[in-house]
């Protein structure tokens, strides 16, 4: 009933944690109830340290949660020594994430983390692109030689998480598919900016940041939406303002074979469980399962 394959993969739930923010999924793991997902991304790691940004880099707008945090992390040699033993042993099979500059910078985390022992790599595409200080995921060719030079390299598992923001994302998605990626991560955040008014600055030192949470699950939504139509044999993990067991089913018939969790955990860290227990209870009240919702959507 809760089972959901994606690509190469076969899940126990389609509900994934969504990465950056369950940390290292090591440390996630004290809070309990990973083992209601299917499968939890740590944070992004990059070829060598990154500090991140300096403060202020997180803050609220509206219902949702604006971020330019930088994706700070301690590099991919670091990350492996100090979460690596400890993968194996955790209640939810983990899966990395690779960031970079460079399609090379991608292949080198990605053959770390896949020698670290995670069961997948989630390739994030919606970092800033340092030649050109733009995302991989906003060009078709761009996203594909970093697909393609990963998929050269490893033979675990890859997904490509891409943006919002892209001009024609099934382009992008189409590219990707074709360069090895075995299934999308659709979305990451949205370009998005406030005004503190008592300050009368930014909201975020950078200005501009990543804008996640409720608001944005139309428009991951959209995306799911337009791919599926498009690519219909492409796995797709639906994410972006999931809050309830009503978001998952909606995602699930919109295209996606899977649903990552992301910045509800920041309110609500055992959220998972609560999911799956409202996922159940819709699946037993309409006689289903996951497997037959996932594109149940239909055009008028």
């Amino acid at each position: 009933m809760f089972t959901t394959t994606l690509g190469p993969l076969h899940l126990r739930s389609p509900l994934i944690a969504a990465s950056g923010t369950v940390g290292s999924v090591v440390d996630f793991a004290e809070v309990g109830a990973l083992e209601s997902y299917g499968a939890a991304v740590a944070k992004s790691v990059a070829p060598v340290r990154w500090d991140g940004n300096e403060p202020p880099r997180l803050g609220s707008s509206g219902a949702g949660m604006l971020n330019a945090i930088g994706i700070q992390n301690p590099g991919i040699d670091a990350w492996r020594a100090a979460y690596g033993p400890a993968i194996a042993d955790l209640p939810v099979p983990v899966w990395g994430s690779a960031v970079g500059g460079s399609p090379e910078d991608f292949a080198v985390v990605a053959e770390g983390l896949a020698a670290a022992g995670v069961t997948a790599v989630e390739l994030n595409l919606s970092c800033p692109n340092l030649e050109g200080e733009t995302m991989f995921a906003l060009d078709p060719k761009a996203a594909a030689r970093v697909v393609e030079r990963v998929r050269n390299r490893v033979d675990t598992p890859i997904g490509a998480k891409l943006s919002p923001n892209a001009e024609d994302i099934v382009a992008v998605a189409s590219a990707v598919a074709d360069a090895g990626a075995d299934w999308l991560v659709l979305t990451n955040t949205a370009w998005g900016f406030a005004v503190d008014i008592a300050t009368r600055r930014p909201v975020l030192r950078r200005a501009v940041g990543g804008y996640s949470g409720p608001p944005i699950k139309a428009i991951a939504m959209r995306c799911v939406w337009e791919v599926g139509q498009a690519l219909p044999q492409l796995p797709i993990v639906g994410c972006g303002g999931v809050t309830n067991g009503a978001d998952v089913v909606e995602y699930l018939l919109a295209g996606a074979s899977a649903v990552a969790v992301g910045t509800a955990h920041f309110a609500e860290p055992r959220v998972g469980a609560r999911l799956s227990k409202e996922l159940g209870k819709y699946l037993k009240s309409h006689q289903t399962t996951v497997s037959d919702l996932v594109g149940g959507a239909e055009p008028w």
